[in-house]
């Protein structure tokens, strides 16, 4: 699908390009695009990874050893300097969070019509037409929740390993306003329980919304710059725009993957800690 000139061309195109492919499961639906792009992303990171571990050798490294070195080094003292546990679970988390949204952000700089262009050549334009793709996972809300939602059954999952099954119930009571007494203990007991709420439930809301605005937002700006420069008189200027928001771009994406993974460990680690 090509973009016209007029608002309601730009519209239809923006519109079109933020319709997710979808199917029915149950009640509900699937997106079909954001999971299996996701999915075959993550497949492919652990593949990357798995082939340049297997060929490691101690001698002078390849440029691909070396690049993934440098990756795990960096995301080792990053987990190093924030968790003081057991890293043995948590440094692989952090690297595999890290990789694969830097993976899926990534999706974000390629040719916003290349998956229409494609289905163009092997189906027709009609087809095309009809045919939707969202190409950044992390654009898609769901997404982004998905993997908060999972850091957040961790975070629980942690706090209750570190402060045992009651240690944290009464946490949730007792915290952060503390009290000497019986009374004082039970007028406190649900301004704390509705703060300590708020604390947990903020994290996994905070964490998927920042990844989602910010990649929602630069998919957003490339459909806009793509639509108002697609006439032939403009596509110039409109290359050079895009190249030049692709290259702010990378910025955003790795600088988003870092910081869902950073966040994820100062969680976790932050579970591991009494009030």
């Amino acid at each position: 699908m090509s973009a016209e000139q007029s608002s309601g061309g730009l519209t239809e195109y923006i519109v079109h390009h933020l319709t997710h492919n979808k199917a029915a499961l149950g009640n509900g639906v699937i997106h079909l695009d954001s999971w299996v792009i996701s999915l075959v992303l993550g497949l492919l990171g652990c593949f990357l990874l798995w082939t340049q571990a297997r060929k490691a050798t101690s001698g002078v490294p390849s440029k691909g050893q070396a690049f993934v070195e440098l990756v795990v080094e960096f995301v080792d003292n990053q987990v190093k300097d924030t968790f003081h546990g057991d890293r043995r679970f948590i440094a692989p988390l952090a690297l595999t969070i890290f990789v694969w949204v830097a993976f899926m952000n990534t999706m974000d700089l390629l040719p916003l019509d290349l998956p229409g262009w494609l289905i163009t050549q092997v189906a027709g334009h009609e087809v095309a037409h009809h045919t939707y793709a969202r190409m950044v996972p992390t654009a898609d809300i769901n997404t982004t929740f998905g993997m908060s939602i999972t850091v957040f059954l961790l975070i629980i999952f942690y706090s209750i390993k570190a402060k045992g099954g009651w240690g944290f119930t009464k946490e949730l009571f007792t915290a952060p306003f503390h009290a000497h007494g019986t009374f004082a203990k039970i007028v406190l007991a649900l301004p704390n329980l509705f703060l300590n709420l708020v604390e947990y439930l903020s994290k996994p809301v905070s964490l998927g919304m920042r990844l989602f605005g910010n990649m929602y937002a630069g998919e957003l700006v490339f459909m806009l710059i793509a639509g108002l420069f697609a006439s032939v008189y403009t596509f110039v200027p409109g290359v050079l725009i895009n190249a030049g928001w692709a290259i702010f771009h990378v910025l955003i994406i790795l600088l988003q993957a870092f910081i869902f993974m950073v966040l994820t460990v100062v969680y976790l680690a932050m579970a591991h800690e009494h009030h």
